[in-house]
């Protein structure tokens, strides 16, 4: 094995290494992909986090399906691992309670209720904080708690529409494109996600916690980054350059005699080797060519050129070539080749955990690799109501009391 393959000492944790978030206690009041992410993503780093749902259906995308697995949806099943699972009517006096005392022994609550509702149930931030003045409290919603926008519902699509997002994605000329995920909630779920730690870090300091605001909105224009920059200094609003860069080439899939070759030429000296392999040499001599602004000025030229000469052979060939050669390139995978690729095992980004009615469950791994407080992924995401009785029990309630909380309807 090199030097460069060897793991480091501090990516190879004990098995008893303490998890980052031990002792954070989490209460989920979010339904969907934004708020579940976030919640997730901190059960992860060792968080407790329990999972609050409604006692009819539960989270909206347990009826996101198909596809399923077993009897639960497979979009529920990919932003709920290592949740417990509560069922609670929070429009009940006896509900609200529940949720009331758990809120008390919080650490975090997590909602992505529209704008004024959770004020309504008797559950937004000034309820709880004043309950617990040391309770981070995480809002995501479309547009933030305020502006002229802000009681509008928030969906991904309108909030990568609102964005410019969609403007620049696509091929030029053609209609506007979304993404193949939803950009804009996962972004504020790690907008939120990071608003979370930075806040809990803050009340080490201060024994309070604070108000995180996060919208997918405010997260699409922050992604904006180097486009934004570019509006910036233009004035001009950039459209979309389909699977190519704005200000590199070439940055783009180019088609090869089998399929589509990724390739990222990101400087100079990477330009000189593409050209090399590809037999064009002369490609690098031209002064059209000679420097990346060059380039980007003589796009239109330049890309027929490189693919007359990527179309004498397949991707896998070209891709061997070209790797060998230090440029970056990639053919382009499906989404089980991407997951089952040597890379995505050693890194373990595919894992599997017990659930209760499916068996063996695959799900995606974490990306974090930390080396001293490593993420654990230890529960599959909870059926509905799984640990209510659990939940209750160790907030003190007792055997009586749960039995008529579930006459009532109050909890399932």
């Amino acid at each position: 094995m090199s030097a460069a393959q060897r793991i480091p000492e501090s990516a190879t944790p004990t098995p008893d290494a303490p998890a980052a978030l031990a002792g954070i206690r989490v209460l989920d009041l979010s339904r969907i992909l934004s708020g579940p992410l976030a919640t997730m993503v901190l059960a992860d780093l060792g968080a407790e986090v329990i999972k609050v749902e409604d006692t009819k259906d539960g989270d909206d995308t347990r009826q996101w399906a198909p596809p399923y697995q077993g009897d639960e949806s497979a979009y529920f099943l990919s932003a709920n691992r290592n949740k417990r699972g509560i069922s609670v009517d929070l429009k009940s006096e006896q509900g609200r309670e529940f949720v009331l005392r758990l809120a008390d022994r919080a650490d975090v609550v997590v909602e992505n209720f529209r704008p004024g509702t959770a004020d309504r149930l008797g559950l937004g931030y000034r309820d709880l904080s004043a309950r617990n003045p040391a309770l981070v409290y995480a809002s995501i919603s479309g547009y933030g708690q305020s502006g002229p926008w802000a009681s509008r519902p928030g969906y991904d699509a309108i909030a990568q529409a609102q964005s410019g997002m969609m403007s620049i994605t696509g091929e030029a000329g053609g209609p506007p494109l979304r993404p193949g995920v939803a950009t804009a909630d996962i972004g504020a779920g790690m907008w939120a996600t990071i608003g979370v730690l930075a806040a809990l870090r803050a009340r080490e300091s201060t024994g309070r916690g604070q108000h995180v605001d996060v919208s997918l909105l405010d997260g699409q224009l922050a992604w904006l980054t180097y486009v934004a920059g570019g509006w910036f200094a233009t004035g001009t609003s950039p459209g979309p350059h389909g699977s190519a860069h704005p200000t590199i080439v070439p940055y783009q899939a180019l088609p090869t005699a089998d399929g589509h070759l990724m390739i990222a030429a990101g400087n100079d000296k990477l330009f000189q080797r593409l050209t090399e392999v590809l037999g064009v040499p002369e490609l690098a001599a031209d002064p059209r060519f000679a420097g990346n602004p060059d380039r980007v000025r003589h796009r239109a030229d330049l890309v027929p050129l490189l693919e007359a000469a990527l179309i004498r052979r397949g991707s896998a060939e070209w891709s061997a070539l070209l790797d060998a050669a230090g440029v970056p390139c990639a053919p382009i995978a499906t989404v089980e080749e991407a997951l089952t690729s040597p890379q995505a095992q050693a890194r373990d980004m595919v894992v599997e955990l017990d659930h209760p009615t499916l068996g063996r469950l695959r799900t995606v791994g974490s990306p974090l690799k930390l080396g001293q407080t490593p993420t654990r992924l230890h529960s599959a995401p909870p059926l509905l109501g799984q640990h209510t009785d659990e939940v209750l029990a160790e907030t003190g309630y007792s055997p009586e009391e749960i039995a008529d909380l579930h006459a009532a309807g109050a909890v399932r």
